[in-house]
């Protein structure tokens, strides 16, 4: 059952993460290329941070239990600043690099634990907020929108803080939950979404331009 285990909070944590890929990534290799180039910048940023704590803990005593705690909570945070500021980079050399982009353009327990389940949510909740987090950022560089830019780094800050709740994942999950639909629907929003493009793609219906309507209506009948 460990591998039934295994595939089941792989799908849970990146499935959604996967059919985006699919369905908006997959198909043009310039977006391809941004996408990985975006993944090595947060894997350096992580690297950074993680580098940093684990210096910190090194010098730290490690048997006061009060210290470790701080010096996580503490490396989280700067994790948040680090990733925040290499999202900054990434946008600046995205930036510098358009026209050269466009021109390439069984033991009888339970299969799985709760625990397990809910790492496994809160795994896809990050990835999805990361990817909307993105989206509102790079558009608040873009128009020097710096409440959403603050509004993005404290959403951030507060999601890994509420990570410090488990094993208490009512207190965790459902407000993370919360942020990452709301993000969700900011970044949406941001990328030119609306009420009206969902009911579209719902139905299947394709609305008319209203002057090819106006044009339609004015035109006067064809001659036989």
């Amino acid at each position: 059952m460990s591998v039934a285990v295994f595939f089941g909070c792989t799908f849970i944590a990146f499935g959604p993460a996967f059919a985006l890929l699919l369905l908006t990534v997959a198909a043009d290799p310039l977006r391809v290329i941004i996408l990985v180039a975006g993944s090595f910048f947060w894997l350096v940023s992580i690297l950074l941070s993680s580098l940093l704590w684990f210096v910190a803990v090194q010098l730290s005593d490690k048997e006061d239990t009060r210290v470790q705690q701080g010096l996580l909570m503490m490396g989280a945070g700067v994790s948040v600043l680090l990733q925040e500021v290499f999202r900054f980079a990434y946008y600046k050399l995205l930036k510098k690099a358009d026209q050269g982009l466009a021109a390439i353009s069984e033991d009888g327990k339970s299969p799985i634990s709760i625990g397990q389940m809910a790492y496994a949510f809160l795994t896809m909740a990050l990835v999805l907020l990361h990817t909307s987090w993105g989206v509102v950022f790079f558009d608040a560089c873009e128009k020097r929108k710096w409440l959403a830019l603050a509004t993005v780094v404290l959403s951030h800050a507060l999601t890994s803080g509420l990570t410090f709740l488990n094993p208490w994942y009512e207190g965790s999950l459902l407000p993370i939950y919360g942020i990452t639909v709301a993000m969700a629907a900011w970044a949406f929003g941001t990328a030119g979404g609306s009420v009206r493009n969902i009911w579209r793609c719902v139905t299947c219906k394709q609305e008319l331009d209203p002057h090819v309507l106006v044009y339609s209506a004015l035109r006067p009948p064809a001659e036989d």
